[in-house]
Formats: C-alpha cells, structure tokens, sequence
C-alpha cells in the first residue's frame, strides 16, 4: 500500500514555544492508523499540522514536511489546501454539539458539504445526504435531515458529524477523539461504524484517542505520543503483545479486564509535562520507573524495532 499521508520528522512551534519534536507518522491507502496518548501529547496538534491548519493558532512547521498523496503541503497555497480539506481530507470533531451550526437543518449542513466540494446540485446532494444517512444506519433519514441539531442525540449528532466528513468523498478521514462526549454504548456503535467505513468504502483513517481499547479494536498500527514526541509505533498486534516502551506498556495497563479485582486497575503516577516545562532526555523518565541516568540525560533515538519503532534507551526491559 502506498502513503497516503506521511509526516517526516515535523516539529511545531508556536512562537517560540516548541511543541511537537520530529513527529514521523505515515497513513497508507485502505490503513487505519491510531494516534494515541494522554492529554497534552500533541495528537491534536499532529492533526492541524496534517491538514495545514496551524496558520488558526499561530502555529508553523519549524522542521520537517508533511505530504499528502505525495505533495507537500507547505509548497500549496492556502486555495489549494481548502480545496483539500473536505474534498479529499474529511474531519471528525471530537464534540459534535458544537460542530453543528444551531440555526441551520441537518440536512441543509450535510448538503453544502457535496455540492461545494463535488459541485452537485440541491437535488442531487439531498439525495446524496439520505443515502448516507442511511449508510450510517441513521432511521426515517429524511425526518432527520429536515430535524435541528438540538433535536438529536448526541450519538446521532457524531453520526452527522461522520457524514459531513463522508460528503465530499475523502481519500482520508481524521477523526480526533469522536466517542469522548458520548456514553459507552454509542461509543462502540460509532467506533464500529468508522471501521466498517474503511472496510467497505477504501477510506485511509487517522484515529486520535486516548483509548488503547479503541485501538485495540479496530486499528491497524498504533503510534504512541508522549510529550511531542513518538515514543513507539508499529502493528497492533505485536506491540499489544510485547509493547517495547515503558509508556506503550503502562497505557496498555490501564485498559480494564474482564474478571479484574476491584482496585487492581493500573494507573500511570504523575501527568504529561507543558511545552513549557519539558525535562531533558527521554520526557517520560519522571515518570518511568526504568528510568536510568542515560534517560535523565539524553534524548533517544527512535530506532526500528521487529516491524515498528522505538525510542526508548532500554526496550529490551519494557517487553
């Protein structure tokens, strides 16, 4: 499979703060790619620079470069990567109460999707809207295509968000968080829906979350971000089994299982440092309990591991 996206060694700054650290992430064509840490890790931020939506916050590619479908995004003008989002890249908004305009019909926000970005017309793209409400097993679909958001659900509001994605017909979907404000029930419907999307239409996904569950589920491969940097990523399978990166293998343990002891779910001391503050060496030593003085000062290499990589000073220890 080819790339689809494929950010090379991209570190972010705004102003004079940086926040992402040589980021290395590749989305072939037909993949799902999870994105996973704690808040404050810098998958958002990943995110914005993938759709070269930085210049909204300040922000800039200090280093490295992002392609998509192998042209780089830095060298289109701003008309040309509006042109590419929506029509070949589509985003999932992880609060879909506010990513729906309030004043506006469901129906009438999903259509504009497709008739700016395919050029259709207000029949066509209303017949283009049910039929993917439908697809997104959305009943009575023309009822809610003439219902106002704040009429539907909050599961039904993520499903409408996931089709204004679906409307210009993307190449690549990046959902960033879309099961947070939903309850555990939804959450598995939606989760269920995104990768049917893969399957069934081709479409390449970046799924953001903090959910190694979610991952486990329904991604291909995984890359882990902790502090702006990549701590490990490679296929779920492998790394789920023997995660060689203290952090990889300490979210891994915060995942419940059936049959768990009450107070024997696992947790990770401590939280993720600010831009502001981020300590010298590997950033997760504070709170690595493998933590060597090589760890305290110097910075590892992300160096490849059986069919990922890792950048951790001893790996060896953390399968």
């Amino acid at each position: 499979m080819s790339a689809l996206l494929d950010l090379q060694s991209v570190s972010v700054s705004i102003g004079r703060v940086a926040l992402l650290d040589g980021i290395g992430l590749t989305v072939k064509r037909g993949q799902i790619l999870g994105l996973v840490g704690e808040s404050g890790s810098g998958k958002s931020l990943t995110a914005m620079a993938a759709m070269g939506l930085l210049p909204l916050i300040g922000g800039r590619v200090a280093a490295g470069v992002v392609r998509f479908d192998g042209q780089d995004m830095a060298a289109m003008t701003e008309v040309q990567r509006r042109k590419l989002r929506g029509r070949r890249i589509g985003f999932v908004t992880q609060n879909p109460m506010t990513a729906l305009d309030p004043v506006q019909r469901i129906g009438e926000q999903v259509d504009i999707v497709s008739r700016l970005h395919l050029g259709l017309s207000r029949a066509d793209a209303r017949a283009r809207t049910l039929d993917l409400l439908t697809q997104l097993r959305i009943p009575e679909a023309g009822t809610v295509a003439e219902a106002w958001p704040h009429q539907l659900s909050g599961g039904m509001k993520q499903r409408i968000v996931i089709a204004m994605a679906l409307a210009g017909d993307p190449d690549l979907i990046i959902a960033d968080e879309p099961t947070t404000a939903l309850d555990v029930t939804v959450q598995a419907q939606i989760i269920q829906i995104l990768g049917n999307l893969v399957r069934d239409r081709g479409v390449s996904l970046l799924l953001i979350t903090h959910d190694m569950s979610v991952v486990a589920q329904v991604c291909d491969r995984v890359a882990v971000l902790y502090a702006g940097r990549v701590a490990e990523e490679g296929p779920v399978g492998p790394i789920f089994a023997a995660p060689a990166h203290p952090y990889t293998a300490a979210l891994i343990g915060c995942i419940p299982q059936e049959g768990m002891e009450k107070g024997s779910l696992a947790g990770i001391p401590g939280a993720v440092p600010s831009a502001m503050t981020f300590p010298a060496g590997c950033r997760f030593h504070p709170r690595c309990p493998r933590a060597s003085e090589a760890c305290r000062t110097s910075q590892p290499p992300i160096l490849p591991r059986g069919e990922g990589r890792v950048a951790c000073h001893h790996p060896e220890v953390a399968a």
